[in-house]
């Protein structure tokens, strides 16, 4: 288990993450939290209209929580909320259902896909996705009842 998933690249990714720290105004927060292993990643945005403008994360995970969030972060700016959705349907679908891995600028993703072998790792894989897509759907929140 331990060659499979925490591999050179997986622990490069960790160790590499962009976009630490916190957000001096965003738009929205949202913190993700794994109950099995206690994985913890808060993250904030900015968004102008449906695209992430800005980003910051705070990761508390495993190796494979930070490597999923260090490619979340180097791709996340520029990205629109519907892809980020896409996303998160992607990955879960390559983990729990043998789906293919994400291609185009998160084809490092598919450095994840030997986690689909390991169950208990799932939910701090995911993590990232789950509060980034959350801080979305506030935002929306947020603008739907300003428009009211």
């Amino acid at each position: 288990m331990i060659d499979d998933i925490y591999n050179r690249d997986i622990l490069r990714l960790a160790a590499t993450m962009p976009h630490i720290g916190a957000l001096a105004d965003p738009d929205a927060s949202a913190q993700a939290y794994s109950r099995l292993c206690g994985s913890k990643v808060k993250v904030d945005l900015k968004m102008d209209g449906d695209v992430i403008s800005d980003f910051a994360q705070e990761v508390k995970a495993c190796a494979l929580g930070q490597a999923a969030s260090s490619i979340v972060g180097a791709h996340v700016i520029g990205s629109t909320a519907a892809e980020m959705q896409a996303l998160e349907a992607r990955m879960r679908a390559m983990l729990k259902e043998n789906g293919p891995p994400p291609d185009g600028k998160w084809a490092d993703l598919a450095l994840l896909e030997p986690v689909r072998n390991y169950q208990g790792r799932h939910a701090s894989t995911m993590l990232i996705f789950e509060a980034v897509n959350d801080a979305i759907d506030q935002i929306r929140s947020a603008r739907r009842a300003g428009a009211s």
